[in-house]
């Protein structure tokens, strides 16, 4: 699934080529993806200017003057930059028009993405309750603490809740546990607020470096024929079950908390 820095990627690759553009049209292949497309795609977008390109959390929210389009690419979606008279694939569901002549084209094979519309002034019911971003200083050790109190859920479970912080999907959730030194079973409310500080850094510090490592994912992703190619970031602990840890050098353990894959070193994560 694409995360937080892989669609802060897409939407990095697609600012550029936005910035004082219009929708000229917009072609939609079905009339659904994980939810039906909301008549007014069809009807407010075309003819309107872009104002901007944000993400909160996993979604993007494509400005224009009467509102905003709310895009989530699902499991396996992507957003691309094509030429209109690009061949349609199967599963294009949905191009946006612009006045340059090229459209951002909606790919989702499984269709767990969805297109809604978020009417000016107003917030969705899909961003209403969600947590801070993880990149801003609202997302601090002490922030982080003051949450985790009385909770008896694991602290790898308490970071992944989209309530508590945006955006730490489960490769995330490990790397940074390993690097603030938290073993990923232990319980959120037996977490020190000094850890909780280290914790927050880590986060920080993740994401900042897979978002940098997007460069090579912004030259595929502007290729005419290109599906984006994620991140390829040397992982410390994620997919490592078995190996030595890379700093102690000890056998890295795994398990399944939330039935998601985690992998920990139980020498250097207390």
């Amino acid at each position: 699934m694409p995360e937080l820095p892989e669609v802060e990627t897409t939407r990095l690759g697609l600012v550029p080529h936005l910035e004082g553009r219009q929708i000229k049209s917009v072609r939609l292949r079905r009339a659904d993806l994980r939810w039906p497309i909301p008549r007014e795609i069809k009807t407010l977008l075309p003819g309107q200017p872009i104002l901007g390109l944000r993400r909160r959390a996993k979604y993007l929210l494509l400005d224009v003057p009467s509102g905003s389009a709310l895009i989530h690419l699902g499991m396996s979606g992507c957003l691309r930059l094509v030429d209109q008279a690009q061949p349609i694939g199967r599963h294009d569901h949905v191009d946006l028009v612009l006045d340059s002549g090229q459209s951002i084209r909606f790919t989702d094979p499984r269709r767990f993405g969805c297109l809604l519309w978020q009417p000016l002034g107003q917030t969705h019911d899909l961003l209403r309750d969600l947590g801070p971003e993880p990149l801003t200083a609202e997302c601090s050790g002490e922030y982080l603490f003051a949450r985790s109190r009385q909770r008896t859920a694991s602290v790898k479970t308490f970071l992944m809740d989209q309530g508590i912080v945006v955006g730490v999907g489960n490769i995330y959730a490990v790397e940074t546990l390993f690097r603030a030194g938290i073993a990923p079973g232990r319980a959120a409310g037996r977490v020190s607020k000094a850890r909780y500080s280290r914790l927050a850094e880590a986060i920080k510090t993740v994401l900042a470096e897979a978002i940098r490592s997007g460069g090579t994912t912004l030259r595929d992703f502007l290729h005419l024929d290109g599906m984006p190619g994620y991140f390829k970031q040397e992982l410390l602990v994620y997919g490592r079950e078995g190996q030595p840890c890379l700093a102690c050098g000890r056998t890295l353990s795994g398990t399944r908390l939330g039935n998601r894959a985690t992998v920990w070193c139980g020498h250097c994560q207390r």
